[in-house]
């Protein structure tokens, strides 16, 4: 109680002395004791003899909730708004309070001075519309530091977009399925609200806020299982109001699609790091208002003050720098202009200066809520995220009604990945401040990690309704629509931000991005050298470029733009991941090259690559040991002296027309119907083309094997099947002189799976391996820059368990892509614990589940949180598959993994490890499998064109995909390797699939999450069945193989479209 008085006598002091700052420490005390509403006042009063007009109405709000009938508080709120030139707002507060104070008994004297400034209002509003009268009569010219004429200026404003200048800062590394954006945050120097009439907060003080309505944000793109490019750029719109601004802001970059992206996927990704990024802007006509000034020392302080924050304002940083460093000379615990040094050394980008400068600010006044605000900012600026949100959590206690930093903090969440916080930070942000763009589309990012499209793109579309020229949230709707695999409403966006700024380049990048994923190389390369030519020196475009170049076999464009993106000198991980894999990509290139000319059989990236350089290629490892220890590809110049694309491969001819038309047709057929899945008619056409390749040799094998069967007296039972040989051809490899990135020598054999007539050599068995093989091969020629390789021809890696991980929970991001199969696989996962009774820990170990209890909660369990809660540490167990061809035997199907990842993460993903021992034993399962189709239909029912009898071919035929799908041999592509497979055996047996697989539904995930491949079939067999169209047609296309007999060929044929 003593010390509240002498805190109040000291007060009176100050304020007869005019210190106003010193004032509102001491009030700020006070409030801390007792929340009494008259101190609130008193500071909304000291506040507005600083000026600082934004303070004054928030603490002037926070006295009205208190009592609504408080003159006081109307008349200095309406003071405010009308200083920051919004007079019909003030016009409304004050007639609000006049409307109070008649009825009820109120303070004569404040009464008098409500009704003296409500005429005083409303005679400059009917002066106002005179004014604009004469201004659209005549044509005026306002000199650059003029004054707007009209006090409502903030209403009749222009729009100015400019590209701004970034700088990088350290960056850490990121997982890749995240989604990614970034935010380039205003610093107020005050603690403000918005200016609504224009949406975008002013610097006024030493405390602030962001602009709200300006985030800036960071595209990435990752789609599930694809590597996401991501690229930044900082755009930003500028208003004038009373007078012109000064907006400079400090980005806070997330960390990305669907690499994902992602992807994106993605997306994005589509894979990440995040950063900080300083956005500085000047401008030379800002007016500033500063305190009154009189003859004593704490009001020449508080004139030195405001001219400090002017200063940064005006972003001149280094002279505001040393106007706080004479006040702080003079007293060093100053926290106004500690926190006004800090906020000027972050836009310096000297981040832990300002982080300096705020801590002592803290100390010296520990309820100073703007400076563990600042923190904050600074430190997620830094990719501090904990310790970011410990200091925004902090200065929520303070005002835990803040829009603003709910805004901040939600940002900060969204970029350490807690989305499920950010979502509620931001949703309790737009709440208390609907018009927040930035929360908006912040808002909508976080919700589509979680999985919640609808409330996602409500969120996006609301923020855009807002502001119809908010480029950044055009752009996040993209990212949006490509990840629902709806490209033509991602077009739609694409093309509104054009037609706001046609030279945003991250509008390029996206509709780059997006035409790569739909297959339309050529169009994609258009985007991406429009974004080069306003930003040269992109290496997430120039790999993309690169790429497309890549895939239609531009292969001088290609090399040119992978060493382009060598070339560079990067700030991130990330971005050197792309580095490593333009490394790669480059070799691959010329490998291709040098084969452009040859038969495209010959074409053998598992053969004659070398192990240790395929197994960098799909980990994105460091390429140091592969320079050291592979020999290297030769020079283009000498690829290209075996062949070039030729304009014959390009020519249109009856054969390769009639072939395109039924590829076009049947690979379609592919498609999946599924969230992250985009129609790629690339994709599309390869599948077509593999699969009556398929059907065309196949065919064939049958027919001499069937020749064997009628000619063969001995050994032959009823139905045909005759013991023989499986014959396994190891054909040379082509690649000579020790280009390829191979090791080996002349003299050694490849490796690759080939069949016999491909070679030459006349034999007619085919095994499962040649069967796939075929469209394993049309797959990695069509998109050259994924990976898609046999496993057990990599490295002795293979011996460790080299296999696939494909995640659906990364951390709390629902992966779009597979998601969808959550509930299924935790129940399968539940089921294996239930009949094992046990699992296996990440050392191998058994975790024993049979006692207490445990396996009754493991059945009640509904989450990754639940499961984990039960087992108490990092677990896998491994599903089975019945086998057919050793009866009562299981194989060891697919891995389901449970990690946990942070505080309230988890990595939920199915992992499916390619051992030695697990191969041989699906090795031997395909085999099998791949004998029961042949007998199936090269027995007495051979050439039949009767559905019921060849019953037993098409379960035949699903058998083998069942167990396909469950080996998961490839380091990608599995899924889609399979379903051409298949389409091409049910036509090689007169069946051709016509109908669409049903929306929801991905083939590959059937198989998995079955124990046996009868309960896979059943699965299939109800949509599948009834599309299956019996046709001889396909008999009468021309030879696959000879119309498209090279390499180049094959690589035209992929790549020419008639639009």
């Amino acid at each position: 109680m003593v010390s509240a008085i002498s805190e109040r006598v000291e007060l009176a002091k100050l304020c007869s002395s005019r210190d106003w700052s010193k004032a509102i420490r001491v009030l700020d005390s006070l409030l801390a004791q007792s929340f009494a509403i008259q101190d609130i006042c008193n500071r909304a009063f000291c506040y507005s003899q600083l000026e600082l007009h934004k303070h004054v109405i928030k603490d002037c709000d926070k006295a009205l909730q208190l009592d609504p009938t408080l003159l006081q508080a109307y008349i200095l709120k309406g003071r405010a708004f009308s200083a920051l030139g919004r007079k019909d707002e003030a016009l409304l507060v004050w007639e609000k309070g006049h409307e109070h104070a008649l009825n009820q008994s109120a303070d004569l004297k404040q009464l008098l001075e409500l009704e003296e400034l409500l005429t005083a209002a409303k005679q400059e509003r009917s002066i106002t519309p005179e004014i604009h009268a004469t201004e659209s009569d005549s044509s005026m010219l306002a000199s650059e530091s003029g004054p707007p004429i009209s006090d409502k200026s903030s209403e009749t404003f222009e729009n100015h977009h400019s590209l701004s200048g970034h700088s990088k800062l350290s960056c850490e590394p990121r997982d890749a399925s995240e989604v990614q954006s970034k935010s380039s945050d205003n610093f107020e120097l005050c603690n403000g609200t918005k200016d609504k009439a224009r949406g975008k907060e002013h610097f006024e003080s030493c405390n602030g806020t962001k602009d709200k309505a300006r985030g800036k944000e960071h595209f990435g793109s990752q789609t599930n299982g694809n590597h996401y490019i991501h690229d930044k750029s900082s755009y930003e719109s500028e208003s004038s109001n009373d007078s012109s601004d000064t907006c400079n802001e400090l980005s806070i970059v997330c960390s990305s699609s669907s690499d994902l992206s992602q992807n994106s996927s993605k997306m994005s990704n589509k894979f990440e790091t995040t950063c900080g990024e300083m956005i500085n802007e000047s401008k030379k006509n800002k007016k500033f208002c500063v305190a009154r000034i009189t003859k004593s020392k704490s009001i020449s302080v508080d004139f030195r003050l405001s001219r400090g924050i002017a200063e940064v304002n005006e972003g001149k940083y280094a002279h505001a720098i040393s106007i706080f460093d004479q006040i702080l000379k003079e007293d060093p615990n100053y926290p106004e202009a500690l926190i006004g040094r800090g906020t000027a050394y972050a836009f310096q980008r000297e981040l832990e200066s300002a982080i300096t400068d705020f801590t002592k600010a803290i100390q010296v006044n520990p309820s100073a809520c703007e400076a563990w605000k600042r923190r904050g900012q600074a430190r997620a600026a830094l990719g501090l995220f904990v310790e970011a949100i410990e200091d925004l959590s902090k200065a929520l206690e303070f005002e835990p009604n803040s829009a603003d930093i709910l805004h901040e903090r939600g940002i900060v969440n969204f970029k350490f990945k807690d989305f499920y916080a950010a979502v509620d930070d931001l949703s309790a942000c737009v709440i208390l401040d609907k018009d927040n763009t930035s929360a908006l589309t912040y808002l909508g990012l976080a919700l589509s990690s979680i999985g919640e499209y609808k409330r996602a793109e409500e969120a996006h579309l609301k923020s855009i309704q807002l502001d119809r020229n908010f480029v950044e949230a055009w752009g996040h709707l993209t990212q949006f629509y490509q990840d629902m695999a709806n490209p033509a409403k991602a077009l739609e966006c694409i093309q509104q931000v054009l037609q706001i700024d046609a030279r945003f380049s991250k509008a390029y990048h996206l509709r780059g991005l997006l035409l790569h994923a739909m297959g339309e190389h050529r169009k994609a390369i258009k985007d991406l050298s429009t974004e080069l030519s306003i930003e040269s020196a992109n290496v997430e475009c120039l790999y993309l470029r690169a790429s497309c170049h890549h895939a239609i076999g531009e292969y001088k464009e290609a090399v040119k733009d992978y060493d382009a993106a060598l070339d560079l000198e990067l700030d991130s991980m990330e971005k050197f991941v792309l580095q490593c894999l333009a490394f790669y990509q480059k070799e691959i290139a010329l490998y291709t090259a040098s084969k452009i000319n040859t038969e495209f059989c010959w074409f053998d990236i598992d053969g004659d690559l070398d192990p240790l350089f395929k197994e960098y290629w799909c980990k994105r490892l460091h390429p140091k040991n592969v320079c050291e220890k592979v020999y290297r590809q030769p020079p283009l110049r000498e690829s290209l002296k075996k062949g070039k694309l030729r304009k014959q491969d390009f020519a249109v001819t009856k054969h390769k027309t009639v072939l395109l038309q039924a590829a076009n047709s049947i690979g379609r057929r592919i498609q999946y119907d599924c969230a992250g899945f985009l129609p790629n008619r690339r994709q599309h056409r390869m599948a077509g083309l593999a699969a009556i390749e398929i059907a065309q040799k196949v065919s064939k094998a049958w027919r001499s094997l069937r020749a064997e069967w009628r000619y063969s007296n001995k050994g032959t039972t009823k139905s045909g099947k005759r013991a023989r040989r499986r014959e396994r051809i190891n054909m040379p490899s082509q690649n000579r002189g020790g280009a390829g990135c191979s090791t080996s020598s002349s003299s050694e054999t490849s490796s690759s799976y080939g069949t016999a007539e491909d070679k030459s050599f006349g034999y007619s068995i085919m095994s499962w391996q040649d069967v796939y093989s075929l469209a394993v091969r049309w797959r990695q020629i069509s998109e050259p820059c994924d990976p898609v390789l046999w496993i057990n021809k990599l490295s002795e890696e293979f011996n460790a368990g080299f296999g696939s991980h494909t995640p659906l929970i990364l951390g709390q991001a629902k992966v779009v892509r597979y998601f969808p199969n959550f509930e299924r696989t935790l129940d399968v996962a539940k089921t294996v614990m239930k009949d094992k009774s046990y699992v296996y820990n990440k050392a191998d170990g058994i975790i024993d589940l049979s006692r207490d209890g445990i396996l009754q909660d493991i059945m009640q369990a509904k989450s990754c949180s639940d499961l984990y809660k039960i087992v108490g540490e990092d677990f896998w167990l491994a599903t089975w598959c019945n086998s057919t061809a050793f009866e009562g035997k299981q194989l060891e199907g697919t891995r389901i993994t449970l990690v946990k990842m942070g505080e309230n993460g988890f990595d939920f993903a199915i992992r499916t490890p390619c051992t030695p021992a697990r191969w041989d034993q699906f090795d031997r399962e395909m085999t099998m499998a791949w004998e029961a189709v042949c007998n199936a239909y090269c027995g007495e029912n051979y050439g039949s064109t009767d559905f019921d009898v060849l019953e037993n071919v098409r379960d035949a035929i699903l058998r083998m995909t069942y167990y396909w799908y469950n080996f998961m041999p490839l380091s990608r592509g599995t899924a889609a390797v399979g379903l051409v497979v298949m389409l091409g055996l049910f036509l090689a047996a007169n069946m051709e699939f016509t109908g669409n697989i049903p929306k929801g539904l991905q083939v590959d995930w059937e198989a998995i999450l079955n124990f046996d491949p009868s309960y896979f079939a059943d699965s299939v067999k109800s949509w599948l069945y009834p599309s299956l169209k019996i046709t001889t047609s396909w008999k009468d296309y021309p030879d696959v193989a000879s119309t498209f007999a090279t390499t180049g060929s094959v690589v035209a044929a992929l790549s020419s479209y008639n639009d």
